[in-house]
């Protein structure tokens, strides 16, 4: 049985969802001042999927589903507060009567100064749930090493450039171990990434000399986060995944071939099957085709659609944690 230092991982990642009004509204209900904000609109397909931080400070946007640089818009997310985020009249956060969802994480604050690479950082650590944003400028072309703080190994990097358009450079050593890449606003095929494999204090990039660059670190956590990868079987009744936890929110990509990215989360719907998935890739509203249940252990695909499970093909999760399956005190929590 999997135990856990995180007995409530709604301290470290929690999902909300809203109602827009086109006003100033303050989203509560994440339960701690968040530091990545994920927010996506639901029922209008002109809603992209967009991020904020604390290091690069508030109202300062990326979208997930474009290469565009980053930008200011002052009316979307305005401030963190203690217990979620304000946001203004704007359609892309809070347009009328519109429905949206956050997915939030909490890292270390607003950032301090990391020298671990070759040159220096700004980071915001969470060493407890495994979890960093990293800003930097590059000063070469190739390789440079960027401390990211989290004192263990990253599984996941997730990079953008923030001055020049460019892609999200999601890279992973899950697949076969070796340092891979997928892009987060398009459908690729797993690449073979040029970067050495990252260590417990840095990993390498390489974005272009004078560009500043932002990016989200993810290690593993027993019990609290599960990176990996599955085989499809086309069938509906699909490939149990087992991550140690009832899950929060699963994210999921074919690596094999082309394919969208998905996400699921334990809020739409609150019960089994989950039958609302939003895409990292487009401005997509939700659509209720990719099934899948979450369990108190891991997760089933309930389903067999290419982009989800495939006969043969090859995806890669992301999985957070509504429970632990045993808590540090060795109690089973309980299914859904």
């Amino acid at each position: 049985m999997a135990y856990t230092t995180i007995n409530k991982p709604s301290d470290y990642f929690n999902t909300v969802l809203y109602t827009g009004n086109n006003s100033t509204q303050s989203i509560t209900g994440v339960n701690f001042q968040p530091d990545l904000v994920y927010v996506k609109g639901r029922n209008t397909a002109t809603r992209y999927p967009t991020m904020f931080d604390s290091v690069r400070g508030a109202t300062k946007r990326l979208t997930t589903n474009s290469t565009n640089a980053e930008d200011t818009h002052p009316t979307m997310l305005t401030s963190f507060d203690s217990d979620g985020w304000t946001t203004g009249a704007d359609d892309q956060t809070n347009g009328s009567s519109e429905t949206y969802v956050s997915w939030n994480w909490l890292a270390g604050g607003t950032g301090v100064s990391n020298t671990d690479g070759s040159i220096t950082s700004t980071v915001s650590a969470n060493t407890t749930s495994g979890f960093s944003i990293v800003t930097w400028t590059s000063t070469a072309t190739s390789n440079e090493s960027v401390g990211h703080g989290l004192g263990t190994t990253p599984k996941i990097v997730l990079m953008k450039t923030r001055n020049v358009t460019g892609d999200w450079y999601f890279y992973t050593t899950i697949i076969d171990g070796t340092n891979d890449y997928l892009v987060l606003n398009a459908t690729n095929a797993k690449g073979n990434a040029g970067e050495s494999v990252p260590t417990s204090s840095v990993f390498y990039q390489s974005q272009g000399s004078g560009n500043t660059n932002v990016a989200y670190c993810f290690a593993e956590k027993k019990g609290f986060s599960k990176f990996g990868t599955y085989a499809g079987n086309a069938d509906n009744n699909g490939p149990f995944i087992y991550c140690g936890f009832s899950p929060s929110l699963i994210i999921t990509k074919r690596t094999d071939t082309t394919g969208d990215w998905f996400i699921y989360d334990n809020k739409r719907p609150s019960y089994n099957v989950v039958n609302q998935t939003l895409n990292p890739n487009t401005s997509d509203v939700e659509e209720s085709t990719r099934v899948i249940d979450l369990l108190s252990n891991g997760f089933k695909q309930r389903a067999g659609y290419n982009d989800t499970n495939a006969s043969g093909g090859t995806y890669i999760y992301m999985a957070f944690a509504e429970n632990p399956l045993v808590t540090s005190t060795k109690l089973p929590a309980t299914a859904r």
